[in-house]
């Protein structure tokens, strides 16, 4: 066991002596710790004592194996001395001859550092012309562009110099002056710019007509494509709507309706501008010189200055766009270049809104339109009250849509133009109204007031397509034939649909619901009906030259019109397309209105057969003192009752109530008529011979009631209109005063008709007579018997007066 310790630590002393031989000095330390550390640290002595007497002999072997070289080196160095000396001499030589040449040498020296010193100052200038040369350039490039008017090229060519070129060439006396004229140059660029900024505004001004009226193009063009995408997505429904391009009247009327001249349109797209490519705002007018300006301000730091002067100036030019001309309401092109300026003013705004950045704000652009929607709307409703042409009215219609339609396709709200147009349209409505009016008169006016009559399928066709009539007795009779109506039915029927269309016009493009506008046409028809065309036939009626036959052939006119209101109304449901049982829905009022004006056509041939009748009465001349009656009625009575027969034939087509009341009328004017003539005071005496002949005139008037000339009547109720006279002169010429005045206040008194008032009056006359006869009465017993029984029988009637007024 001791024993393989110690070869153990044999051979670790062993390691660490070759350490100690293969490493560095430095780093022994560690080692030679390790040796110290052991126990037997003898043994590593001994050990390292006999590796140094190893190395010293071989150190001496080496020694002694070198020493003859050694010798023999040191011998070759003697022999080298010696060579040393001679070749030191050689070299002071050489040095001497290398000294009297270098100075040659030194002179070309000093020439080539001066040389080299000039040219280091000529690459030194050559630099700085470098750094200058740029700038110098720069500011001849800055003068060219001030004198070809390149401004904001010229301001950043300045900026660009002044902070980057100048500062390195600062201390030359040429730099000191272009930093002087920099402020004046920028002095120059923004006066310059300002001027070309108020060209500008001056151009826009002058252009804002053709700017608006390119954009309203558009906007038509726009406009036209929807309405035929719209047309053809409707084709098909079976609603015809008529699109002809004015309000036209029809061609029968003779050109006399208020919309007979074409409508003018407001931009035709058939045209052949409209061929051609339309221009936008920016084709129209040049841009640049607001941006440049803008741009320019920007870069001198005074933008606010600009945008201040800008809206200043828009704010003028804006006022005075929306003054409107004195005369714009005379023709539709004082209101286009009106609402063009508008429209160009705001193009070119919305542009400049949407192309800078705050030169105009939405706020600003708002505030401007407040403004114009203000001036716009207080202008039309003064110029548009002064028009009374509705040609004129629906082009301005038109054209004011369009002017909305415009503006609101460039973001601005146009509502209260719309409510502007509702007020436009009861404006038109009245114009319509007066304008129909006079076609109504004009119809009226020039109608015969004589059954249409037609000779050929044609012409009962062409009757037949301008009014709704079917009467199968008609179509079965043989040619020629007449229609019951006159001219006038077909025409006011005509005219009635031509004013619905002309309402229907005015509507388009409103933005108004079907229901809306259905409601709009109805009670504009309903004006038409009840105000405007009963004015015009309460008018005919009423004039003095219209005669009976007039009258009755308006009444049967009126009753045709008052049939067509239900064609009327579905009409209006066609061309709408609003079912008449919708709720709320208008109802045409054509019934009534067509009633009165037959119910005042009625009235009226009442009043003028009464009329007639007293014309025939004044020819009466009865002899009142006659003895004898001639045997035969008078003659004007007899024409009298010609003429009402005649009458009466032609009362035929007409209601049966009408005639009958007619007829009534006409035979109780009559009674009274004749019993006033019995009654006159100026008829002072009546002889029994004038009653007589009296009587025989009342029994031809009795003769024509029973006649029958207006069927309808059941047995005598037409003779009954002569009751009164007839018991008069019954009591009168049979002289039966007894049954008279024993029965009278009998309710079967056989002359129950018979006034005590009336009776008494006529006595009185005939007393009279008696008593003018006297001289011969005295010699007649029967003379004087009836002159006692006449004052016998007036005492009775005063009587019988009395009583009835104490005792009424």
């Amino acid at each position: 066991m001791a024993e393989a310790e110690s070869l153990e630590t044999a051979s670790e002393h062993e390691r660490i002596l070759r350490e100690i031989e293969s490493t560095d000095t430095a780093c022994i330390g560690p080692t030679l710790r390790s040796v110290y550390d052991g126990e037997e640290h003898w043994r590593f002595m001994e050990k390292l004592e006999a590796r140094i007497r190893n190395h010293d002999r071989e150190i001496e072997k080496m020694c002694n194996f070198h020493f003859q070289g050694f010798v023999d080196s040191i011998t070759e160095l003697l022999k080298v001395r010696g060579e040393a000396q001679k070749l030191k001499s050689q070299v002071t030589d050489t040095n001497d001859k290398l000294q009297a040449s270098g100075r040659e040498l030194l002179i070309e020296m000093e020439e080539l550092r001066k040389c080299r010193s000039q040219q280091r100052n000529i690459a030194a200038t050559v630099d700085k012309l470098t750094l200058c040369l740029p700038v110098l350039e720069m500011y001849s490039k800055l003068r060219e562009q001030m004198k070809n008017k390149r401004h904001y090229p010229a301001l950043k060519t300045m900026e660009h110099m002044e902070h980057t070129f100048l500062p390195q060439v600062n201390p030359y006396r040429f730099c000191t002056i272009m930093v002087e004229n920099i402020p004046q140059l920028r002095d120059e660029i923004k006066e310059v710019s300002m001027s070309d900024l108020k060209d500008f505004l001056e151009s826009i001004r002058k252009h804002s007509d053709k700017i608006g009226e390119t954009a309203m193009k558009q906007a038509q063009q726009q406009r036209n494509l929807d309405n035929i995408v719209s047309q053809q997505h409707k084709t098909g429904t079976g609603k015809k709507v008529k699109k002809d391009g004015g309000i036209g009247f029809d061609a029968e009327v003779d050109g006399t309706s208020p919309m007979s001249e074409q409508d003018s349109g407001i931009l035709d797209v058939e045209d052949e501008e409209d061929e051609e490519e339309v221009l936008s705002a920016q084709d129209l007018v040049d841009f640049s010189p607001v941006y440049r300006c803008l741009h320019i301000y920007t870069a001198l730091g005074a933008q606010d200055t600009f945008e201040n002067y800008y809206r200043k100036q828009r704010r003028k030019q804006a006022r005075l766009v929306l003054q409107p001309p004195s005369n714009m309401h005379e023709t539709l092109d004082g209101y286009r270049r009106y609402f063009n300026q508008i429209v160009g003013f705001f193009v070119v705004e919305d542009h400049i809104l949407h192309t800078t950045q705050g030169l105009v704000n939405r706020a600003c652009i708002d505030e401007l339109w407040e403004l114009a929607v203000s001036k716009t709307m207080s202008a039309l409703r003064t110029h548009s009250s002064y028009c009374s042409d509705p040609n004129l009215v629906l082009d301005l219609k038109n054209l004011l849509v369009l002017f909305a339609d415009t503006l609101q396709g460039y973001g601005f709200p146009v509502n209260q133009y719309f409510d502007m147009l509702l007020e436009i349209r009861d404006q038109f409505g009245e114009i319509l109204l007066k304008k129909w009016s006079g076609v109504f008169r004009y119809i009226l006016d020039l109608d015969n007031y004589s059954a249409i009559p037609v000779s050929s399928e044609e012409e009962y066709k062409r009757v037949m397509s301008q009014f709704p009539f079917h009467d199968p007795e008609l179509e079965s009779q043989l040619f020629p034939k007449k229609f019951p109506f006159s001219e006038f039915v077909p025409k006011v029927y005509m005219q009635i649909k031509e004013f619905i269309y002309a309402c229907l016009k005015f509507s388009e493009d409103l933005h108004l619901s079907s229901t809306e506008i259905d409601d709009m046409i109805r009670k504009s028809t309903n004006l038409l009906l009840t105000r405007t065309l009963s004015n015009c036939l309460q008018n005919v009626i009423k004039k003095q030259h219209v005669g009976l036959t007039e009258l009755v052939q308006i009444i049967i006119n009126t009753t045709h019109l008052e049939q067509s209101c239900k064609f009327l109304e579905e009409f209006i449901t066609n061309i709408t397309n609003v079912p008449p049982e919708t709720v709320h829905a208008t109802k045409l009022y054509g019934t009534a209105t067509f009633k009165d004006s037959r119910h005042a056509a009625e009235e009226e041939i009442y009043t003028k057969l009464n009329q007639k009748i007293d014309q025939f009465l004044q020819l009466a001349d009865y002899d009142w003192m006659r003895a004898e009656s001639n045997g035969h009625a008078s003659d004007y009575l007899v024409d009298l009752i010609a003429f009402l027969r005649s009458t009466f034939a032609v009362f035929t087509h007409l209601p049966g109530k009408v005639a009958q009341t007619a007829c009534m009328s006409a035979c109780k004017h009559l009674s009274t008529s004749l019993l006033q003539l019995l009654l006159d005071t100026e008829v002072k005496q009546i002889t029994m011979g004038a009653l007589k002949q009296f009587n025989m005139d009342i029994k031809e008037c009795e003769h024509f009631a029973r006649s029958g000339p207006v069927p309808g009547f059941q047995g005598d109720t037409l003779q009954l209109a002569f009751i009164d006279l007839r018991q008069l002169l019954d009591l009168f010429i049979q002289w039966d005063w007894s049954t008279y005045l024993a029965d009278y206040g009998q309710p079967n008194c056989k002359y129950l008709r018979v006034n005590p008032t009336t009776a008494l009056t006529l006595l009185e006359k005939m007393k009279d007579t008696s008593r003018k006869n006297n001289v011969f009465a005295q010699f007649r017993k029967n003379e004087r018997d009836k002159q006692k029984l006449i004052d016998t029988v007036a005492k009775q009637l005063r009587s019988l007066i009395n009583s009835m007024s104490h005792h009424p």
